[in-house]
């Protein structure tokens, strides 16, 4: 995961007041606490305290996104008690430096597996996330709504993936069958939607027929064509004809034997 560090975030977590300095200070002397120490959980607390504009700071970056502003804080929150925790100031990084990346990877966790309706491989949950950032980006620099080839550039990838992107993040949110549609909202979407067509089970067997017919006599298939679609009765066939129902009927047998033995031949 790639997180870039930006000039406002650098600017939040470095120094703008004396409440940074502060923070910085906590930060510190909560690293040369040894564990266990009795002043530990409350320097803890202070520190964490101390550093909760920079998680708001971050929280409020992915605001927009379809997710409550208060539970990004939450999330963001998370992050920063976990990079309070796992810092190591014997490592020569500041705390801002590991702090950022832990809290933003929080964040982008929680919009990978708490707000998609429909499970997605991450890479496209993560291409989602960096599609919708480019679009947010390019519109305020290009004065109107970004093309997938100017998305595609941007973020340095193919316009093919860029498609594959905005096609998961339907993913990303589902509505209900019962979801009233239409002007008078008097029809439910579940009712809009079609059902199984059984008539495609038929369809191998339609295009076979077609040759297994042509292997029949002229006969033959005049009479399996007034029975099967002309819906006739053996006695009409017979009349048709000109030949006894009892001819028709034994015709008719050889006739469906044959393509039986057609059509059995094919699968």
């Amino acid at each position: 995961m790639t997180v870039v560090v930006t000039s406002s975030d650098t600017a939040v977590a470095g120094g703008e007041s004396a409440t940074t300095d502060r923070a910085s200070e906590l930060i510190a002397a909560l690293a040369a606490l040894p564990a266990g120490h009795p002043s530990r959980p409350a320097v803890r607390d202070r520190t964490i305290e101390a550093w909760t504009p920079l998680a708001k700071h971050l929280a409020n970056r992915y605001a927009g996104r379809g997710e409550p502003t208060d539970d990004l804080y939450q999330v963001a929150v998370i992050g920063l008690i976990k990079a309070v925790d796992r810092f190591e100031a014997d490592r020569g990084v500041e705390f801002a430096g590991f702090a950022i990346p832990t809290i933003v990877g929080e964040i982008k966790r929680h919009f990978r597996d708490r707000t998609w309706s429909i499970r997605v491989p991450r890479r496209l949950q993560e291409l989602r996330l960096s599609i919708t950032s480019a679009n947010t980006t390019l519109t305020h620099t290009l004065g109107r709504s970004p093309t997938v080839a100017d998305i595609a550039t941007h973020l340095d990838i193919s316009e093919e993936e860029v498609l594959e992107g905005l096609e998961g993040a339907r993913a990303y949110n589902t509505t209900s069958l019962s979801t009233p549609v239409g002007a008078e909202g008097s029809t439910e979407l579940g009712e809009t939607l079609g059902g199984d067509d059984r008539e495609y089970e038929h369809a191998d067997t339609r295009l076979s027929l077609a040759p297994a017919l042509a292997t029949l006599d002229e006969r033959e298939q005049k009479i399996i064509t007034l029975r099967f679609y002309g819906n006739l009765t053996q006695s009409q066939i017979a009349d048709e004809i000109g030949i006894s129902q009892m001819h028709v009927s034994r015709l008719l047998t050889k006739a469906l034997a044959k393509l039986r033995g057609q059509l059995d031949a094919t699968v």
